[in-house]
């Protein structure tokens, strides 16, 4: 199991004028190894691999006095980032995809690079970080410790916004989790509601990009009104990405939140299979970028794995225009919120109505495949009391 733990670095005025100087460096190797590629398939018609390239870093590394002061491995892992661009370009090349090839870095965007724990960084006794070719040690707000079983493997030095990160990537000794009873639910996820439970329970979503606006519009036009490139421009821009970190920081603590709860009181999650990119370039593309749907998966996923659970994605299709109950077909406009069934009555949100056909879609014990759940309509009928029930609790 692998898992990510990062934490915030505290730099001094002259050790941070150290890090802008190290991205600087690593991004001009960056952009020399990608002109290199460039370059040679130009005029040979030939790619170059990373083998090729990495053959020759000691060599530059010889005239190039920023990089001989630098480690040598983290500028390894540069060369093979190089690599997995190209690889990843083709590889959309070959599906058929929008390309994207790779592009030039400016030093300005060039914020992270990629170290071994113990070759390059090191982690010292006193809980401070070091990193080769930089006087001093960092200070690192250490909110929770690594785990003593881990096994700690790269490491990421990052800047975002004027903030300093280090990302540990741990690997875990497989224990099993502790059993607990098999509590299944099904999530619906929408704009107004950001979920829906099966069991009734209904989340509205938090209006950060909204309630952000006038704030994001006020200080935009403060850097359009800068000078580009001046003191006070760079201080504009300065402030404005501490406001967007500010709203990032607010969507992701909510989501935390919220995926711990749910993994405490639920095992597996049954969730809609979405395309979440094509619906983002929609007309609703501002509330699905808002609710954030991929985050709050990612969060989920990775949290009921760790907890002995499991979440299974399945088809939406058809979901939203089902009776849960009888499993009769509803049609519903988009703009009605309510479902209710002609067939057998049975009133509910429209959301959580959707919520539990995708359970009843699931593969869980106890309820089967979306086959065998059309001939269960005790398993419907008991998630419709559970609804009614809980609704009139509230």
């Amino acid at each position: 199991m692998q898992r990510n733990y990062r934490f915030r670095l505290y730099p001094t005025a002259a050790q941070e004028l150290a890090l802008t100087g190290m991205l600087g460096a690593f991004c001009d190797l960056y952009n020399a190894a990608l002109h290199e590629r460039i370059d040679c398939y130009r005029k040979t018609g030939r790619s170059l691999g990373y083998y090729d390239q990495a053959s020759q870093l000691k060599a530059v590394r010889a005239v190039d006095d920023r990089l001989a002061g630098f480690s040598f491995s983290a500028q390894q892992q540069l060369l093979r980032r190089v690599d997995k661009s190209f690889r990843a370009f083709f590889a959309r090349v070959k599906r058929g995809g929008k390309a994207g090839f790779p592009r030039f870095q400016t030093k300005r965007r060039f914020d992270s690079i990629e170290f071994r724990v113990g070759d390059g960084l090191t982690l010292k006794k006193d809980g401070r970080i070091g990193i080769t070719g930089m006087a001093g040690t960092l200070k690192v707000k250490w909110h929770r410790m690594l785990p003593t079983s881990a096994k700690l493997g790269h490491a990421i030095l990052s800047r975002n916004g004027g903030h300093w990160h280090v990302s540990f990537l741990v690997t875990l000794p497989d224990v099993p989790a502790p059993a607990r009873e098999l509590t299944p639910v099904g999530i619906d996820v929408g704009v107004s509601s950001l979920i829906a439970l099966s069991s009734g329970r209904t989340e509205p979503t938090p209006q950060w990009a909204k309630e952000a606006a006038a704030g994001l519009r006020r200080h935009q036009r403060r850097l359009a009104r800068r000078t580009k490139g001046s003191g006070r421009w760079k201080k504009a821009r300065r402030d404005l990405a501490r406001y967007s970190r500010r709203i990032a920081n607010q969507r992701r603590d909510f989501m935390h939140k919220l995926t711990t709860g749910l993994v405490r009181q639920h095992t597996h999650f049954a969730v809609e299979d979405l395309n979440i990119t094509g619906l983002s370039r929609g007309m609703l593309a501002k509330d699905v970028l808002n609710a954030s749907w991929g985050l709050f998966f990612q969060m989920l996923r990775y949290k009921a794995e760790c907890a002995g659970g499991a979440v299974e994605a399945v088809d939406p299709r058809g979901t939203s225009q089902a009776c849960s109950a009888c499993g009769s077909l509803v049609p519903k406009a988009l703009s009605e919120r309510r479902h209710d069934c002609p067939h057998c009555g049975y009133q509910a949100d429209r959301d959580v109505n959707a919520a539990q056909n995708i359970l009843l879609k699931s593969s869980f014990p106890g309820l089967g495949s979306s086959l065998r759940a059309q001939s269960t309509p005790d398993v419907r009928a008991r998630l419709a009391r559970e609804a009614v029930s809980l609704q009139g609790a509230e």
